[in-house]
């Protein structure tokens, strides 16, 4: 009887291991697979909490009344704007963006509006993280150009490789920075098969950033989105490899994205790369035109995350659509939707079967500034 106990208790203890060794893999398996589903129903979830009196689109976002309020500190700085001009000529404040900027206090608290006159400004420009509250506007019959053409590549002030962030022609740290018929640019070229070509025309590295009317002109990652909470509204985007890029979520809104691909490339490299970061690249009302043929984004980061919607897509949209970048195991962890978009490249019978065709419902919280939480932070420009 004792001999027949011992001999049950060490099955039991036995088949108690092995459960849980399979509960265990089960629920990794689990995890892994259900975790885009988890993060369209928190972005579900998320928009039902936050619609009730939230404004539709940019056009109803609140810029005094009506509606929710802007946050304390960007109402503050709305109502004490200061404006500066500059121009090349010497007719205005300032000859260089640079110089400007160089005058606003560290720290401000209040709109610094720079009215950028027609030309093209051949400077390396950053707005560093205690210049909150900038605006670059310029003249939307004939937009200013920022230019330049550093790389990956390019041996810096200090002696070693200025790498991709710092490649770029005009890199932004500051939150609320807003841009209004600007044209940046980086013209270094991509060379096929060549390493650190990577060549940022902007980056934009604060949080609660617009732009309206701009277009963003490259080749090698010519828009790094890097981090924060982004607006993009009637702007122009162009470049060859991975051109819309970083760990932002963004939404871009009534957007050209036109390639120069000289073979295959692929328009974004959302880089989301854990299961908790709430980013993720929503386009609305987009058109994708140029050469070569390109994938709608590869998977840069482990957990990347972009939806299409009502975007027309040209034919240079390679059936597949999508790319795992050749790991199958990231196949369950991205989330790449598409919802109601039309064109030669949006015939989804060859999509990879790991793409989703969203529903009306997972797609709603991505149609609308409410994506981006713009009922606190959107102004009309």
């Amino acid at each position: 009887m004792a001999s027949n106990t011992r001999l049950q208790i060490i099955i039991f203890t036995i088949s108690l291991c092995n459960l849980s060794l399979m509960s265990s893999s089960s629920w990794r398996s689990l995890d892994t697979q259900t975790d885009y589903r988890k993060w369209v129903s928190w972005n579900v979830e998320n928009y039902r909490k936050k619609t009730a009196l939230q404004p539709q689109s940019i056009n109803e976002t609140p810029s005094g009344g009506g509606g929710k309020a802007l946050d304390i500190k960007l109402s503050k700085a709305e109502m004490n704007k200061v404006t500066m001009t500059v121009s090349q000529d010497g007719t205005a404040d300032y000859t260089t963006i640079s110089d400007a900027l160089h005058t606003i206090p560290l720290y401000n608290t209040r709109r610094v509006i720079l009215v950028i006159k027609p030309g093209v400004y051949r400077e390396k420009v950053t707005v560093p993280r205690a210049l909150p509250f900038v605006t670059f506007l310029g003249d939307a019959s004939d937009p200013p150009t920022i230019t330049g053409n550093d790389t990956a590549s390019v041996i810096g002030r200090n002696g070693v490789p200025l790498k991709t962030f710092q490649s770029a022609t005009v890199g932004v740290d500051a939150n609320y920075f807003v841009a209004i018929n600007i044209k940046f640019e980086n013209t270094a070229p991509h060379v096929i098969g060549s390493a650190g070509g990577q060549a940022v025309a902007l980056r934009i590295s604060g949080t609660k950033a617009a732009f309206y009317n701009c277009s963003f002109y490259g080749s090698q990652d010519t828009l790094y989105d890097h981090t924060g909470l982004h607006y993009f509204n009637n702007c122009f985007i162009q470049g060859s490899v991975d051109f819309i890029f970083g760990y932002g979520r963004s939404l871009y809104e009534n957007c050209s994205l036109n390639s120069v691909a000289k073979k295959v490339a692929s328009l974004t490299a959302q880089k989301r790369s854990t299961s908790s970061m709430a980013s993720g690249f929503s386009f609305k009302d987009c058109v994708v035109t140029g050469s070569g043929t390109v994938y709608l984004g590869r998977a840069w980061g482990d957990y990347s995350r972009v939806v299409f919607s009502y975007t027309f897509m040209d034919k240079l949209v390679l059936p597949q659509g999508w790319s795992d970048w050749g790991k199958k195991k990231l196949d369950s962890r991205v989330y790449y939707g598409e919802y109601k978009c039309s064109g030669p490249g949006a015939n989804l019978t060859a999509r990879v079967p790991w793409a989703h065709m969203m529903t009306d419902e997972e797609a709603e919280p991505f149609l609308a500034t409410h994506y981006v939480d713009g009922d606190t932070w959107l102004i009309s420009p």
